[in-house]
């Protein structure tokens, strides 16, 4: 008998990672596009950040307001009202005739970018087996780089050859429309998918989620899996909301954590290089067309990395991920700052952002997305997965948007010539290495219903060792092994 129809549960994941295509489009389509528009409206510094970074104000909203969505209408209605929002959010933008018009279209584009940023790995890690979530929320991720790595690539080609007026008038307007393509298709496919079964069970639909269980295994597996569901759902009330969940104080600490990793995954500068790399690189390239050139590699060197993270992230774990990832993270960006700072001619910067978007992808990328699906209880799952990705959306705007001020700022490109935003993420990635080993088990096999109590065992340990008085410095010397 098989354990898993495992054909099936690809099939359905695929299509739900689709989403994952138009985040990393959305994401990244930015990039080419905020130079030749700050133009085309004469933009101040200001108005460009607020150009890029508007978008994940509607993020926040989006994320905060999913679970309360999704917990009434269901994961699948949810990811079809996000794909509506995408195909407005992009035919507009492409359209706008005015800063004004621009924001509001990407304020929609947020909303659905914020919605299907919780919404798919929620869905993803409900559908899926214990032993393969890793790997199929890697999916999403893969798709998600690669709808950035294809968006630089269009980027590229609009320009390639085109005068600076053009991009100007009409180029970035192309670029922007080209995302329609993958938000069509996304509304086309998602219809296919069945409801989440920890939903129809949370609703009481008990028969319709033994059937979704059973087709996504067997009879007997759904018929224990069902069961440890339900159980979960009663030792406490199962309809959570934002209030129930911060007077919790189990829920609270979990809640915490997630956010904590949200926030941490952002302060490392990825968005940085997602939505400025041809800005960035300029200052070493000096040359709009190399600048959009070089970021295709940036965007392959993610690629590369979440897809080797995706093969190891189940059977390595994502704490020895993360921690390390971090460190190296950490490292590449000192050794950008310096090569910026020392003006280091040739391709050596580009060598040190390159190493560190690898690394990126192979930690951060993909393990941060999978912890924030997995570590909450099935009762907050949605509500808490808004909580979190709202503060990675806080971060990521507060990142964006100091960041043009910063690389704009004529005192501290002659002080640092660049390199001071990725000295700040260097700052941030050491502070993630400390926090992964200090705060987060290891979640790699563990079930759904059973991640809960391994969270509050490493809490305890922590406040056990916090209560514990220091022992003298002496007790250790001479003793290697302490």
């Amino acid at each position: 008998m098989r354990k898993h129809n495992l054909r099936l549960i690809l099939f359905i994941c695929s299509i739900a990672s689709l989403s994952g295509v138009i985040l990393g489009y959305d994401a990244s389509v930015i990039s080419g596009v905020i130079d030749p528009f700050s133009e085309h409206f004469n933009l101040s510094p200001w108005e460009s950040g607020w150009a890029v970074s508007n978008v994940i104000l509607g993020c926040v909203f989006g994320a905060w307001g999913v679970g309360y969505i999704s917990d009434r209408i269901g994961r699948k209605s949810t990811l079809i009202a996000t794909a509506v929002l995408f195909v407005i959010s992009a035919a507009g933008a492409a359209l706008a005739n005015s800063l004004t018009d621009f924001v509001i279209y990407r304020l929609i584009g947020g909303l659905a970018v914020g919605m299907a940023s919780a919404i798919t790995p929620l869905y993803i890690a409900e559908i899926s087996p214990k032993d393969w979530r890793g790997r199929m929320l890697g999916l999403q991720q893969m798709l998600m780089v690669g709808g950035q790595v294809t968006v630089y690539v269009v980027n590229y080609f609009i320009a390639r050859g085109m005068t600076h007026e053009w991009l100007v008038n009409a180029g970035w307007r192309w670029m922007l429309a080209s995302g329609v393509v993958p938000c069509a298709l996304f509304l086309l496919l998602v219809p296919f998918m069945p409801e989440s079964p920890r939903w129809l069970a949370l609703k009481g639909k008990t028969e319709r989620a033994h059937e979704v269980l059973t087709r996504l295994s067997n009879g007997q597996h759904a018929d224990r899996l069902l069961q440890e569901i339900l159980i979960s759902f009663r030792h406490e009330s199962a309809q959570s909301n934002q209030r129930s969940i911060l007077r919790d104080q189990r829920a609270r600490y979990i809640l915490l954590i997630g956010c904590a990793i949200a926030v941490l995954q952002q302060v490392s500068g990825i968005n940085i290089l997602l939505y400025y790399a041809p800005s960035l690189l300029k200052n070493i390239s000096g040359s709009m067309q190399t600048s959009l050139f070089q970021s295709i590699f940036l965007g392959l060197a993610l690629l590369v990395g979440v897809a080797v993270c995706l093969s190891v992230i189940d059977r390595l774990g994502r704490t020895p991920l993360l921690r390390w990832g971090a460190l190296g993270c950490a490292l590449c960006l000192m050794f950008t700052s310096w090569a910026f700072i020392t003006q280091v001619e040739g391709l050596l910067p580009v060598v040190g952002l390159v190493a560190f978007v690898l690394i990126f992808g192979l930690s951060w990328s993909l393990g941060a997305w999978l912890l924030i699906s997995e570590i909450f209880p099935n009762r907050i799952r949605a509500v808490a997965m808004g909580f979190a990705f709202s503060s990675m959306y806080v971060a990521n705007f507060i990142v964006t948007q100091s960041f043009p001020m910063m690389n704009r700022s004529v005192l501290l490109m002659a002080r640092f010539h660049g390199a001071f935003p990725l000295m700040l993420c260097a700052l941030g990635c050491l502070v993630a290495f400390w926090f992964v080993k200090r705060f987060l088990p290891e979640t790699r096999g563990v079930s759904l219903e059973h991640i809960e109590p391994l969270m509050l065992s490493k809490s305890r340990r922590f406040a056990e060792e916090a209560r514990r008085p220091l022992e003298p410095l002496s007790t250790h010397i001479g003793n290697p092994e302490q």
